[in-house]
């Protein structure tokens, strides 16, 4: 285990506006369903999900000057992150994230207003580079801009946990992956950084670029993981689908738990697989059953 150790992670928080239909999805109509507003952001829901599992977190982000600024500030902190690095600024509306699902819980539609994240500049965060380098590791995510992510490439020192989020996103992060400790993409994203198509040839592509350790994600067939010549898969567990938002950030935040408490490289793909299955089984973004415990099974 690592001794007196914090994460570091940078990324996006937003409001998350989920609708929902009671029945079957009728797109170009009026749907009979739910609304809800959550707190969200790949950035926030790691951070979270992180808190949830016990381990100090020190979250670098901006919130925006308004009502849902206010809101997502004050759960954070609740949740016990530390926010000393994080900002408000004036005049800047809070990024806000609306999606559609189907009946399922499966998304169908997200749009995307991420007017506060691109706030986070290289700027901003060589003002915290020593609590950013102090930290035992450093999770990042693709919804920063791209010459944030250089510059985190370049002057972050600590093990660096990277989720690219989108295939467009992931682009930026071509010119960094020789400094990427962890990388978890899906097939999709994996295939177009590496332009292979089989899974094996996705993971041992990305280790040759320099990435230490993959964790590529193929949805219901599971996860395969590799770190220099060891591969493992393992398939999804057995999941009552209730919602799958907020499913690829639990299974983030238990590659840093499952790093910083010294497991291998089967152990941690299994406790990234009972991060997920958590996340899928609950009505909302972040289980809050999810827990150390839980991982260990």
């Amino acid at each position: 285990m690592k001794h007196n150790r914090y994460v570091v992670v940078i990324g996006a928080v937003n409001m998350d506006i989920c609708g929902r239909p009671q029945k079957k999805l009728i797109f170009r109509d009026s749907n009979p369903g739910t609304v809800r507003l959550t707190p969200g952001g790949v950035g926030r829901n790691i951070a979270h999900d992180l808190c949830l599992l016990g381990e100090d977190v020190r979250f670098v982000t901006v919130f925006g000057d308004d009502p849902n600024g206010a809101a997502l500030r004050d759960s954070c902190a609740r949740l016990g992150m530390d926010l000393s690095c994080a900002q408000t600024i004036p005049g800047v509306f809070t990024s806000s994230y609306l999606y559609i699902t189907d009946e399922r819980g499966e998304m169908q539609l997200g749009l995307n207003d991420t007017d506060s994240s691109a706030r986070i500049t290289p700027d901003y965060l060589s003002e915290h580079l020593d609590v950013i380098n102090g930290a035992a590791v450093v999770v990042a995510e693709g919804n920063l801009p791209a010459e944030t992510l250089q510059w985190i490439g370049e002057h972050v020192t600590p093990p660096l946990f990277v989720d690219p989020v989108s295939v467009t996103k992931a682009e930026r992060l071509r010119g960094m992956l020789r400094r990427i400790h962890t990388f978890k993409p899906n097939i999709t994203e994996g295939a177009n950084l590496t332009g292979e198509s089989e899974p094996e040839q996705i993971v041992s592509a990305l280790l040759e670029q320099g990435v230490r350790r993959v964790f590529l994600s193929m949805g219901s067939m599971g996860i395969l993981a590799g770190e220099g010549t060891e591969r493992v898969m393992l398939p999804c567990l057995p999941t009552r689908l209730v919602n799958t938002t907020g499913g690829g950030d639990a299974v983030m935040a238990a590659l840093v738990w499952a790093y910083l408490h010294d497991r291998d490289l089967r152990e941690t793909v299994l406790c990234a697989l009972r991060a997920g299955r958590c996340a899928a089984e609950y009505d909302g973004t972040n289980n809050p059953e999810l827990s150390a415990k839980l991982l260990l099974g």
